[in-house]
């Protein structure tokens, strides 16, 4: 459920930025932020790698996910040498590897700074947003063939053969709400979110909802439909279409998590935790159907992947080849 732009568990964001990272554990915050990255870097490159067929745009997937250090305070960088291993360098670095990823099998280690990346180097990017440097890195990967990938950095060198996978980058931010985004090109995971995950299986349910706006090009079809996302998105015309997108991601996400191995059940416990979470509504946007007419959706997508699977039949994801029309 994401609102609209930013859809977070409430929505379809237009991009991520935020601050520093705040504390996110009092005796060790870089670690917890850590933790959680790691988790959504194993479930995005299971998601995005297992439904890679089911992707009409696919990129190369290696299995990481990336950080900077100015990110952080100057005075609390001494935690990225402790947790990742990160050195003085100013040099992103690889924050979190999918176990058996390609990232891992090249042996690539956890706070390894990157300096050059196929013999180029890496663009200081003096006085830009942390964030924009990691993004300029993730579009640089995924605009690549799957082909070898060589990087450098801290006097070594990796060679990286990626695998094809539905195109997402993944990302964790350190905020404490309980919320997570796609916008067309990546899914940012709220640490909030990842902690009220009762365990991965529900992360996932989270992550595959909002990889399926990305591969469902919702903010392209939302662009294109001249939805208003202003005072008038919780109204009328605007409302009912992001309403509508919703439901679709609803719908593919289960067909997402019953490909990559994950029990798709996980969605309707994840979901119904979520809509309970803060007791009964004193509003409902418009923007997003109720919690319990969402998990509804989810059970009737289990049954047909139920059905599907005892009939010996492939399964057939709805929406992907021919979503409907947002008018």
């Amino acid at each position: 459920m994401f609102w609209p732009f930013r859809f977070t568990l409430t929505a379809l964001c237009l991009a991520a930025s935020g601050p520093a990272f705040a504390a996110a554990d009092a005796a060790s915050p870089v670690a917890a932020l850590a933790a959680q990255e790691a988790r959504v870097a194993t479930i995005g490159f299971r998601l995005t790698t297992a439904n890679a067929a089911w992707c009409p745009v696919q990129q190369p997937q290696f299995g990481w996910i990336w950080g900077d250090p100015r990110l952080y305070p100057a005075a609390g960088r001494t935690a990225l040498h402790t947790v990742y291993g990160v050195g003085e360098l100013d040099a992103p670095y690889v924050a979190a590897i999918a176990p058996g990823s390609p990232a891992a099998m090249a042996g690539i280690r956890i706070g390894a700074p990157v300096t050059r990346i196929n013999d180029r180097a890496v663009a200081a990017g003096e006085g830009d947003d942390p964030f924009a440097r990691i993004t300029a890195i993730e579009m640089l990967f995924a605009a690549l063939p799957t082909a070898p990938a060589r990087i450098e950095g801290d006097g070594r060198r990796w060679t990286v053969t990626p695998v094809a996978g539905c195109a997402s980058d993944f990302r964790v931010e350190d905020r404490r709400r309980e919320g997570a985004v796609a916008d067309g090109r990546a899914v940012y995971v709220d640490a909030g979110l990842a902690d009220f995950a009762a365990n991965d299986e529900e992360l996932a349910a989270a992550i595959a909802h909002e990889l399926s706006h990305n591969i469902l090009r919702h903010r392209t079809r939302l662009d294109a439909a001249g939805v208003d996302r202003g005072l008038g998105k919780q109204l009328g015309r605007s409302a009912r279409l992001f309403r509508q997108t919703e439901i679709e991601a609803d719908r593919l996400s289960i067909w997402l998590l019953a490909n990559a191995g994950y029990d798709p059940h996980a969605a309707v416990h994840f979901w119904t935790r979520f809509g309970q979470r803060k007791g009964k509504p004193w509003f409902q946007p418009g923007t997003h159907p109720r919690w319990k007419d969402r998990v509804a959706s989810f059970e009737a997508e289990i049954r047909a992947i139920d059905t599907a699977r005892a009939a010996g039949r492939p399964l057939e994801p709805p929406l992907i080849a021919n979503p409907p029309p947002l008018e």
